[in-house]
């Protein structure tokens, strides 16, 4: 399956306080799940065609207008539909993600939520802020900051994730794994 090409649109106006309550609620049950390492039931808030992507990014002079953010050619951490994401959760399963055996221990903080309206009468454009703090073993330890601008798309009456590009606020990133979910 290809990836498609990850350019959001812009957002028309902001939503309705009804439907920024609504998708704060579904971002944070997110949040939960990922958590709570219930991957089942955080897979199942997103669309079939989902593009999950986290470029690399370089440090680069100002005048240099490389687009590092929507080019998917580039280096991504995360540059994945379902089937993918499918497959790296798998792998918890198999014995051999040495990285997460004992577990790691996550908390997701999820603030500065906007909620956009689109053209498309059924999709949102969300953006938000992340903290991950993520703790293994007796020391390991990593606080993962950044920001997010996700398409949220109503199917069947209920929000889903339906394309998240995920941008890393540090400038090397020194974790020892990339274990980890936005």
């Amino acid at each position: 399956m290809s990836i498609p090409v990850y350019i959001l649109e812009k957002g028309n106006a902001t939503a309705s306080v009804d439907i920024i309550s609504e998708v704060e609620q579904r971002l944070y049950r997110e949040a939960r799940m990922l958590d709570d390492e219930d991957y089942s039931e955080w897979t199942a808030m997103m669309t079939d065609d989902i593009h999950y992507f986290m470029p690399g990014i370089e440090t680069r002079y100002r005048k240099d207008k490389t687009d590092q953010l929507n080019d998917t050619s580039r280096m991504a951490f995360y540059n994945d539909n379902l089937e993918e994401i499918g497959k790296r959760l798998a792998r918890l399963d198999t014995g051999t993600a040495w990285s997460e055996d004992p577990a790691t221990r996550y908390c997701h903080i999820i603030s500065n939520i906007e909620v956009e309206t689109t053209d498309n009468t059924d999709e949102l454009l969300v953006y938000s802020n992340f903290l991950v703090y993520r703790n293994r073993l007796e020391r390991d330890e990593d606080s993962l900051i950044g920001s997010r601008k996700d398409i949220w798309r109503r199917e069947s009456g209920v929000l889903k994730l339906a394309k998240r590009r995920i941008l890393l606020k540090q400038n090397v990133l020194i974790s020892k794994n990339m274990n980890v979910y936005f």
